[in-house]
């Protein structure tokens, strides 16, 4: 698996997969019915740093974006999204995605990341948690599951130093 930036031209790549992410209201705080360009927006926006995962058929698997979680004097705290292609989970993506940006976050000279919302629910938690995240607070029955009903939002936190 090769992970890189990603240029304008991925997105084309990414959006199918993050459309029925989002579409699917379990993971993501963000609107179902968030539009192409919307969405292109939030993923790809000037203040964001992101990659992708690509197999070895040159297929995007998966994407990630680095940013600050504020300006200013917090600044120093970085916050990251990740998605995986449904059709490709189960093949250590997420892992490596996050993996990646962890090192990245140090690089670029972060001290800390937070999640902000992270779906209590989601699978991802157990992934966060091995890789060093801990669970700071959860806001309760913040986020109307479809299948779960309200469930709440995580705050995660690693300190990167």
């Amino acid at each position: 698996m090769l992970i890189r930036e990603a240029a304008a031209e991925d997105w084309p790549r990414i959006w199918p997969f993050w459309h029925r992410i989002v579409a699917a209201a379990e993971t993501y705080a963000w609107d179902p019915d968030t539009s192409q360009e919307e969405a292109r927006a939030l993923w790809m926006g000037p203040a964001k740093r992101v990659y992708v995962a690509e197999d070895a058929t040159g297929t995007v698997v998966g994407s990630a974006y680095l940013t600050p979680n504020h300006g200013g004097p917090a600044a120093g705290v970085a916050n990251a999204g990740f998605m995986v292609d449904p059709d490709h989970g189960g093949q250590g993506i997420g892992r490596a995605l996050a993996g990646h940006l962890l090192t990245e976050a140090k690089a670029h000279g972060y001290h800390a990341m937070v999640f902000n919302a992270v779906v209590e629910t989601n699978p991802a938690v157990h992934l966060w948690t091995s890789l060093g995240f801990t669970i700071v607070g959860t806001i309760p029955e913040a986020f109307d599951h479809p299948r779960h009903g309200r469930v709440g939002l995580h705050v995660m936190y690693k300190a990167l130093d």
